[in-house]
């Protein structure tokens, strides 16, 4: 089996009562909303990852204000070309504070559109499971850093 860890670092960015969010190409071409962020280069700070990334997707400049919690998960992919892959993600859910920039979107990568959504409705269209996970200890703040599942 083939081990395949990755680690991604994402922002939770909340002004004025808005969650920011990115919509990237889904499954079957249906778009859906992320949380800015993505994978971290190998030798990468996450901060820089935070950074990097929310500029990417959505043209605002983020200053890190703090670690909301780790999301990790752990899946086993079938084999494909006979080797299965035993997958591991770690994602670190960063909260973010606009520091600069403007809303844009993103050209010719992972994302085509940056929008800032209520935070009492983000967004009622498709979203990824990931917004959910990052908005949780953004609401909660658990100590631990981490909000258990059910």
């Amino acid at each position: 089996m083939r081990r395949n860890p990755r680690a991604a670092a994402c922002a939770g960015v909340v002004r004025e009562g808005q969650l920011l969010l990115a919509r990237s190409p889904g499954p079957g071409g249906v778009p859906e909303w992320v949380l800015p962020g993505g994978g971290m280069e190998h030798g990468e700070d996450p901060y820089g990852t935070v950074r990097r990334e929310v500029e990417e997707e959505t043209g605002y400049r983020v200053e890190v204000t703090g670690l909301l919690g780790v999301d990790s998960t752990r899946r086993a992919f079938p084999a494909r070309l006979g080797r299965s892959v035993d997958h591991h993600g770690v994602r670190l859910v960063h909260e973010g504070r606009i520091a600069g920039g403007g809303l844009r979107d993103e050209l010719g990568g992972s994302t085509d559109l940056a929008a800032r959504h209520p935070l009492d409705a983000v967004p009622d269209p498709v979203r990824v499971r990931m917004v959910d996970i990052g908005l949780r200890p953004w609401r909660e703040r658990p100590a631990a850093g981490r909000v258990e599942t059910a």
